[in-house]
């Protein structure tokens, strides 16, 4: 009997070009979450990549101040250790999928600003961050600064967990998430490559089937939100 009881990600929503400044916009929403998103384009590098004759791609992260039950207090002075490692997980997802040779000698700013927080702000923000940084890129071809497409594949993520009665289940809200005993975060590429895999035990250890069975969990909720992606970039 198989312990994956869930699949099926929550309703999947991108609504593209709400922004009408910025290279690629989109607010990506994963049931309840929802994640303003914009990719900016500079033609500059930072100093270590100067003259190397590649670009670079980061990200920035950011819980507005009503985007929870209680009010968040913005990061004006001090960046905290969570949004930190968000920042960069969404950085290095993105410069997995790129090739910054030819990206050129450009910057690839992504802005991700939870808007409405119910579990998997992190994995919302890199799905739509890919939607934007597509979109940057096509628009940079369009305008005639690029020649070729950097973007090797594309790419998403989910979570899935473990809930109390020790079945698998797909992206998690926040009140699956805060009652999980395992609780996993996967970047993957559309071939089925892995980026990242994120996993801790909350309560108890979990075993080598049920990893196996979260990976397979997360392969095929994820071809869900591929389609989704591809249906919005046309």
């Amino acid at each position: 009997m198989s312990i994956i009881e869930r699949t099926q990600p929550r309703e999947i929503k991108f609504t593209p070009g709400i922004n009408p400044y910025a290279a690629g916009s989109v607010i990506a929403e994963f049931g309840n979450t929802k994640v303003h998103i914009t990719a900016s384009v500079e033609e500059s590098v930072p100093r270590f990549l100067l003259n190397k004759g590649q670009g670079w791609v980061t990200a920035e992260y950011s819980m507005l101040p009503s985007s929870t039950h209680t009010r968040n207090r913005r990061e004006r002075d001090k960046v905290s250790g969570r949004t930190q490692e968000i920042q960069r997980l969404i950085g290095r997802s993105l410069r997995a999928v790129i090739d910054m040779e030819k990206l050129g000698e450009r910057s690839i700013q992504i802005d991700c600003d939870v808007l409405v927080a119910d579990g998997g702000t992190r994995t919302t923000s890199i799905s739509g961050a890919y939607v934007a940084l597509e979109m940057a890129i096509k628009k940079l071809m369009k305008d005639g600064l690029l020649d070729t497409n950097p973007i090797k594949e594309p790419l998403a993520a989910l979570s899935v967990g473990i809930n109390s009665q020790g079945k698998v289940i797909a992206d998690l809200n926040y009140e699956e998430d805060s009652t999980c005993e395992t609780d996993m975060n996967i970047v993957m590429t559309k071939s089925g490559k892995f980026i990242e895999v994120q996993g801790t035990a909350e309560g108890e250890a979990f075993s080598r089937e049920q990893l196996n069975a979260i990976i397979d969990c997360a392969t095929e909720s994820l071809k869900v939100v591929f389609t989704e992606q591809e249906k919005v970039l046309g």
